[in-house]
């Protein structure tokens, strides 16, 4: 271990001290509800990170599904179904152990993102996963997300990586495909060739 450098942070004042005072912009854009402003760009939003935190560590969990596949229940509550997936429930596993979740919403072609932060439970009310069915198959289980903090993270990151241009899309065939990655994990016993012919198709089947 190296003793740290006389440059590195490590209280808070030190860290304020770099950074300097907050503008007042950046504190009043912070509510405890979801004002109309902010209701509509998650109800526009296609696309969410999720991030959790458990007794094994932090989470950080893609969620995607067409506009508006987040439900506002009122200004304090968001309703998120959780469609299928690979059954790892990392994320699930830490909500029931520690409810804190923070949300980041994009929406393509917007450089702003939406940003809540709250406390989540899991519901499996059939009424309510019924009510999140798309061809006749509901989610296993709603997120019922409890509203803490909401804000916009204005477009600075989403310019910087010029995140929506397509002229800046890579390649497929640039980075290891699904299959190649599987089979460097596993020591070639899953994946390969066949996993990336059959994935498609098992995707396409699997949505819902």
């Amino acid at each position: 271990m190296h003793a740290p450098s006389p440059t590195t942070v490590t209280t808070l004042a030190e860290l304020e001290t770099l950074y300097g005072e907050v503008g007042e912009a950046s504190r009043v854009k912070e509510t405890d509800r979801l004002i109309p402003e902010y209701r509509a760009w998650i109800e526009a939003a296609p696309f969410l990170v999720l991030a959790t935190s458990g007794p094994e560590g932090l989470d950080c969990s893609p969620r995607g599904d067409v506009p508006g596949f987040v439900r506002v229940a009122d200004d304090r509550t968001l309703l998120i179904p959780d469609r299928r997936g690979n059954n790892r429930i990392d994320s699930l596993r830490n909500i029931v152990r520690d409810p804190r979740v923070a949300l980041l919403f994009l929406v393509p072609g917007m450089g702003e993102t939406l940003r809540v932060n709250g406390q989540a439970a899991i519901s499996a009310v059939p009424d309510l996963l019924d009510s999140f069915s798309i061809d006749g198959k509901p989610p296993k289980s709603v997120l019922v997300v409890h509203v803490g903090a909401v804000f916009f993270q204005c477009s600075r990151a989403i310019v910087r990586s010029d995140l929506w241009n397509p002229e800046r899309h890579m390649p497929r065939g640039s980075l290891p495909t699904a299959g190649q990655m599987l089979a460097a994990a596993s020591g070639n016993r899953v994946g390969g060739d066949d996993y990336d012919r059959a994935l498609p198709e098992r995707v396409r089947a699997t949505l819902y």
